[in-house]
């Protein structure tokens, strides 16, 4: 809602809505799917919460208070890149989308690209949706 209302998210908006995406990510790895995951997990901590949950805990507790373990996120982040006005660009030509083209500037200010020992490959946008596949799928071989 505050995004279609042109108000960008800080940190207390995004990060339960991280957890949630945490918990639905560990529930398919646990029943042996492979995930894909799209979202603007702009910062290092967003990511990390994706991949650890908020509290970074690899146990939890089940009804009796006997703890379990719980199973491990492996996430490769691909990270796409692309100029301002590109995106910009894109972004104006999208029709009924709950993201305002006013946000775009706020996405770009919180930005933390992804670095080591972060597991991710960066993709310019430039390139056609063909040639990010492949190397999406080439990556993960």
């Amino acid at each position: 809602m505050k995004m279609g209302k042109g108000i960008p998210l800080n940190d207390q908006d995004r990060i339960p809505w991280l957890c949630n995406l945490h918990g639905i990510l560990q529930r398919d790895v646990a029943s042996g799917q492979h995930v894909i995951l799209a979202c603007s997990a702009l910062k290092k901590v967003y990511r990390d919460i994706l991949i650890q949950g908020k509290d970074g805990a690899p146990l939890k507790c089940d009804e009796s208070g006997k703890e379990e373990k719980l199973a491990e996120v492996k996430l490769l982040v691909v990270h796409l890149t692309g100029s301002f006005e590109v995106i910009s660009g894109r972004l104006l030509k999208r029709k009924g989308h709950f993201m305002s083209p006013e946000l775009l500037q706020s996405q770009f200010d919180t930005l933390e690209p992804p670095s080591a020992p972060e597991n991710f490959i960066q993709i310019s946008v430039d390139k056609n949706l063909s040639e990010i596949i492949a190397t999406i799928m080439e990556t993960l071989k």
